[in-house]
């Protein structure tokens, strides 16, 4: 697979909506600095902490996984959530893509691990932004009030270092594994990812139904019920 270049990953794509007028706002708003790696900097921070994180709000429709749906609903995963701050760097001419790994991801629900059937996530979406000549990964995904609560080293990015997960929390439990990286895109692969997730979590996400059948719940709740040790 030939991965974008960075002359490439300046144009707004359909999910990667960077030319939407509320995500044009978003960028000129908070990508302050005096260089790209400032500006990338402060739109990281923005995206991460100006979002609550919820995996059980997915919706699979090529509105719902717009980088601008993550600005109207104040909420999103890591695959829209990484959509918005790739967008909000093209908006402001810093290069941007998209890239996806699947994880094995231990900060879990019981009602998860009861509808999925499995602790590794599929396409965990970050992003991939050009800096000083290279890619640099960047990781908004679990905002800093989460992290806090839940006892997770929050991920800082710096511009020069890649952020992607932590293998373990503050107390030193698993947290994130990495377990095959599936490369970088202008735009989110919505059909592999929706096919994928239909095959692989047949309870969490319905065949004709593009929302999650978690999206009434409470994610947030969920996490605070879990015993000390167990899934997260």
């Amino acid at each position: 697979m030939t991965e974008p270049s960075p002359e490439e990953c300046l144009q707004p794509a359909s999910m990667v909506d960077s030319n939407h007028a509320a995500v044009a706002a978003f960028a000129q708003e908070h990508a302050q600095g005096a260089t790209d790696r400032e500006r990338a900097v402060a739109l990281y921070y923005a995206v991460r902490d100006g979002f609550r994180y919820d995996p059980y709000r997915v919706d699979l429709s090529p509105q719902g996984m717009s980088a601008s749906s993550v600005l109207a609903n104040g909420h999103g995963w890591c695959v829209p959530k990484a959509a918005l701050l790739a967008a909000a760097c093209r908006s402001v001419g810093i290069p941007a893509r998209l890239g996806f790994a699947d994880v094995r991801n231990h900060l879990s629900t019981e009602r998860m691990r009861r509808v999925m059937q499995t602790d590794v996530f599929t396409w965990h979406g970050y992003t991939d932004i050009w800096l000083g000549g290279a890619w640099r990964k960047a990781t908004p995904a679990f905002n800093l009030a989460l992290c806090q609560k839940f006892g997770l080293l929050p991920l800082e990015f710096d511009g020069v270092d890649d952020s992607i997960y932590h293998p373990f929390d503050q107390s030193g439990q698993r947290h994130m594994e990495y377990v095959r990286m599936r490369g970088t895109f202008l735009d989110i692969p919505l059909q592999q990812i929706t096919d994928d997730f239909r095959r692989d979590y047949p309870g969490w996400m319905a065949e004709a139904d593009a929302v999650s059948r978690l999206a009434k719940d409470d994610f947030m709740a969920d996490v605070a019920s879990e015993p000390p040790g167990t899934g997260r």
